[in-house]
């Protein structure tokens, strides 16, 4: 697949949208609880882990068998992390616990839910383990791959505010991706390494499959469609990029 760079600046408007931040800089992060939900975006996992080792807030894991399962499975046997887990959220606590450099996560700060197989289950379950835990969570962090962040935090929001709960969601996706140029190669920047990222067809597949799934039209999970999220406003330079890319058959084929 060869991008164009007026493809890789697309990309790049998009990708920024889609990885929200509410999280800046190297603030103290202040929440009630953090939730993980199972990805396997290598760089985004060890930050959260290590940052997160440092503080007392408890760190939720979200995750049963799903669509990122063998992709994590893999990643953590890159880096050596043992474990025999079949769950996300299970292979991840074993990794919190493995890979925070600076001091370990302590395994009484987690929570885990092993049971979610996609990203309303994510939300949905994750409420009522917290329910469960009398944990009364009003300001939360959500984590995820950074290219699902922005429809992942929009999904908790829908999922609390349709159960009549009021919570402040904080969107954390530890890094912004964008595409650059090293040694005359495209790489994704922003990430503390190389080890552990997407694949570039996967990149580009998921972050247009991600705006159309934002998009609140029928074919997307908006009001207008499968009413999984509340409305979600496109910016207008999202939304060129987005039709500029799906122009073109060979990266529209991508999308899944």
């Amino acid at each position: 697949m060869i991008l164009t760079p007026q493809n890789v600046d697309h990309l790049n408007t998009i990708s920024h949208w889609l990885a929200v931040n509410d999280v800046n800089g190297e603030q103290e992060l202040h929440a009630d609880v953090a939730i993980l939900a199972g990805h396997a975006v290598l760089p985004g996992l060890l930050g959260a882990f290590t940052r997160l080792a440092a503080t007392e807030i408890p760190l939720l894991l979200s995750g049963g068998i799903g669509h990122s399962t063998e992709l994590l499975k893999t990643a953590l046997h890159a880096v050596q992390v043992n474990s025999d887990a079949s769950s996300e959220a299970q292979l991840l606590a074993n990794a919190a616990v493995q890979l925070s450099s600076m001091s370990s996560i302590k395994a009484e700060q987690l929570i885990i839910e092993d049971q979610s197989r996609n990203c309303g289950e994510n939300a949905a379950f994750s409420r009522r383990l917290l329910l469960t835990r009398e944990l009364a969570a009003q300001r939360i962090i959500v984590i995820q791959d950074p290219l699902m962040q922005r429809r992942t935090t929009e999904t908790f929001r829908h999922e609390w505010q349709r159960q009549g709960q009021q919570a402040d969601f904080l969107s954390w996706p530890v890094f912004v991706p964008q595409l650059g140029l090293q040694n005359d190669q495209l790489v994704i920047e922003g990430a503390a390494s190389q080890q552990g990222l997407w694949a570039l067809d996967r990149y580009v597949s998921m972050a247009l499959g991600e705006v159309r799934r934002l998009r609140d039209d029928k074919e997307g999970y908006g009001p207008l469609g499968l009413g999984f999220i509340g409305h979600v406003d496109v910016p207008h330079a999202v939304e060129h990029a987005w039709q500029r890319l799906m122009a073109e058959p060979e990266l529209a084929a991508l999308v899944r």
